[in-house]
């Protein structure tokens, strides 16, 4: 493989990459509120998020293999694994380090969730709300189609998606949060009458 072939498929894994994990953050969103997808079951809803999960992390140790291979940038294992420890553009590669080390830590745990418990596998999947913004900027830190229209839509597209669904669900568990004291007022007072 030529390295301007490794780069333009390291580009578009990249963007594939953005593309799924931006989807499988809105599934999960979508499974929190209980949320289904029409046409599907709520527990295809589940599924299809755990299956778009997988296929983005195999997008993604693509987009990384193939960055590791192209030799027009000397990008180590090491450095893929190690925030900011690279000596090629350390801030941005270094981003993109931490979001694999939390996505990583995320698909672990997901993959451990039987033998770690529903608390603690809970706790340690908010971690996804994490390293997608943080994968994001390292996309727009390092990436070399950040001024590229196309490039500049996709991103536009998924901070706008993935904000108005956070928002949905902000919204959601403060009224939730809000009627749980006064649904148990009144189930109190039901009691004493």
């Amino acid at each position: 493989m030529t390295s301007e072939t490794l780069w333009y498929a390291n580009r578009a894994t990249g963007a594939v990459s953005l593309i799924l994990f931006t989807v499988v953050v809105l599934l999960g969103i979508a499974v929190k509120l209980r949320g289904k997808i029409p046409g599907l079951p709520r527990f295809g809803t589940v599924s299809l998020h755990r299956t778009l999960s997988l296929s983005a992390t195999a997008f993604l140790a693509l987009h990384i293999a193939l960055a590791v291979l192209d030799s027009y940038v000397n990008i180590t294992v090491l450095d893929v694994l190690v925030p900011f420890a690279s000596d090629y553009q350390p801030l941005w590669l270094g981003l993109g380090t931490v979001a694999l080390d939390l996505m990583l830590a995320v698909l672990i745990t997901s993959l451990l969730r039987e033998r770690i418990g529903h608390r603690t596998w809970r706790a340690l999947h908010w971690l996804a709300y994490a390293s997608w913004p943080v994968a994001l900027i390292h996309g727009i830190g390092i990436g070399t189609d950040t001024g590229a229209d196309w490039m500049t839509w996709l991103t536009v597209t998924c901070v706008a998606a993935v904000l108005t669904a956070a928002g949905i669900r902000v919204t959601h568990s403060a009224r939730a949060a809000r009627r749980t004291p006064a649904t148990l007022l009144r189930s109190a007072e039901g009691a004493r009458s």
